[in-house]
């Protein structure tokens, strides 16, 4: 029987599950490695302590500190944050686009999202009164965790090189593989 919703039939939708979500996880996946080829780009480097400068101008008084500590901290040593960066957004994107060590991706992923929000985007800040978008990477964030929600619900995709991997290493599952309940 096919579920419906409204009017709409579901059926499509249910019987291609896997394959709409893999898709939508390999094609982030190229989002992620597109812009890690942007941050091997030696004018990454060079813009990297400014762009975090910039990010802490006009925020609130409270949040000068943490501005001032990223802005020194890349100032000092740009190309070692700069490349740090890099890989790891080339890791996440490799781990999407191949489906390797995906519950770790999904986390991983999650936390440097929410780090690329809180230095360089500044949070998406500042607010005011023409204010029209909080930034890219808060978005990426929650995309991580609704992939991680599909995958513990779906379960081990055999398109994965987790799947095949898993098959011969059983202990892998456990970095793997995002398990929802019990």
């Amino acid at each position: 029987m096919k579920r419906r919703i409204g009017s709409r039939n579901m059926g499509w939708l249910s019987a291609n599950a896997f394959t709409v979500s893999r898709s939508v996880e390999v094609l982030f996946g190229f989002v992620w490695l597109v812009d890690a080829s942007f941050k091997f780009n030696e004018s990454f480097v060079g813009a990297i302590s400014v762009m975090i400068t910039q990010a802490g101008q006009g925020q609130p008084q409270w949040l000068g500190g943490w501005f001032s500590f990223w802005s020194n901290a890349t100032a000092a040593n740009p190309a070692l944050f700069a490349h740090i960066i890099a890989a790891m957004e080339l890791l996440v994107g490799v781990s999407l686009v191949f489906g390797i060590a995906r519950k770790l991706c999904y986390g991983g992923g999650f936390m440097l999202s929410l780090f690329i929000w809180a230095i360089p985007e500044g949070f998406g800040g500042p607010y005011g009164a023409g204010s029209t978008d909080i930034g890219t990477a808060v978005i990426y964030a929650f995309v991580f965790v609704l992939l991680a929600v599909i995958s513990g619900i779906h379960g081990p995709d055999s398109r994965t090189l987790d799947f095949h991997i898993g098959k011969r290493l059983h202990w892998w599952g456990r970095i793997a593989n995002v398990k929802i309940g019990k």
